[in-house]
């Protein structure tokens, strides 16, 4: 199953006490808890590419499953990470105390981070 393809964000769950605790910015998390958000992904094998475009912020990252790479967190902090697939539809990473769960089912990509007992998840499908 390829992740490929351009999703838009459909919903989120617990945004913003979950971005308070990751040291987000209130002007920030004011500004993208209503912004419609674009991701983008690109995926070549194990190669991936990510975009995510929210309002005027976009992030941009790149890892190979199994092998360390350098991710830009939503705070704007770059982490070492190894991301890993499991299954042939979700990819998990652990990123600085957060997990993160990226699966996708058909046209919806569901993302769930959690930190601690605080949980984000977001819900995005294909344009």
């Amino acid at each position: 199953m390829s992740f490929t393809g351009k999703y838009e964000l459909q919903s989120q769950e617990n945004f913003e006490p979950f971005m308070k605790a990751i040291g987000l910015p209130d002007d920030q998390i004011q500004k993208g808890k209503d912004i419609k958000s674009i991701s983008e992904i690109v995926q070549d094998g194990k190669k991936f590419k990510i975009t995510v475009t929210t309002g005027s912020k976009v992030l941009r990252n790149e890892f190979t499953i199994g092998e360390e790479s350098e991710i830009e967190m939503l705070t704007g902090e770059k982490v070492k990470a190894v991301v890993q697939m499991e299954g042939n539809n979700k990819l998990v990473a652990n990123l600085k105390g957060i997990k993160s769960v990226t699966e996708l089912n058909g046209d919806t990509i569901t993302n769930i981070m959690t930190m601690g007992d605080l949980t984000y998840k977001r819900i995005s499908k294909r344009i």
